[in-house]
């Protein structure tokens, strides 16, 4: 069990530091930039999430963390020399499967620490949101968490369910996967089809002349 989750966070961080590595890409950062992007999409969530919960955060207790982390940045910039081509879907789907896997982990996570359930699945969120939404505030793109796109929905998603299936007392490792694979399926329908939520607007009324 702990294995499995050991072996589930390190992909996320290596998903969300590839998805934060890319952004910079985009943007002509420097090599700096491309790590510090990476660092602040991959950890950020979960920095947060331990800090609320007061337990010791997680990549201070383990710095192999943060290995991967620059391990993956040097990669990314060695391997994909032109961010630019890379289809921005890429980038949605690399977001996505990091969404899902750290929505369910910080749940897992909260409920193990004692948190009440609805706690949890926030913390959750928080762990699969944060980290993006720092990485978009520093390129100054307004967050999708705050746009139309399915994604907060999602987190909420795998947190939820993952909940259900530990109270229905399924097995945790199966627990854990249907959840990830629940959050993923709806980040990436969305994306496949573009659905998304309906955007609060309040028209102006025209100036009488």
């Amino acid at each position: 069990m702990y294995e499995l989750l050991y072996w589930l966070d390190l992909f996320g961080i290596v998903v969300f530091a590839l998805s934060g590595a890319l952004m910079a890409g985009r943007y002509k950062l420097d090599p700096f930039g491309v790590v510090v992007l990476a660092a602040v999409t991959a950890i950020g969530g979960g920095t947060i999430r331990d800090i609320t919960l007061d337990t010791p955060v997680f990549w201070v207790a383990n710095p192999i963390y943060l290995y991967v982390i620059l391990l993956t940045a040097v990669l990314t910039i060695i391997i994909i020399r032109r961010p630019k081509r890379i289809p921005k879907r890429f980038l949605l789907i690399a977001d996505a499967f990091g969404l899902a896997l750290f929505a369910v982990l910080g749940t897992e996570k909260s409920l193990a620490l004692g948190a009440p359930v609805f706690v949890a699945v926030v913390m959750g969120t928080i762990t699969g949101v944060a980290g993006g939404m720092i990485r978009d505030v520093i390129c100054n793109v307004i967050p999708m968490i705050l746009q139309k796109e399915i994604y907060a929905t999602a987190a909420i998603l795998g947190g939820s369910l993952y909940a259900l299936f530990r109270y229905l007392a399924w097995p945790e490792n199966i627990a854990i996967i249907s959840a990830i694979i629940g959050a993923l399926t709806l980040r990436l329908a969305a994306i496949y089809w573009r659905v998304s939520l309906p955007a609060f607007h309040i028209a102006e009324k025209e100036e009488s002349k």
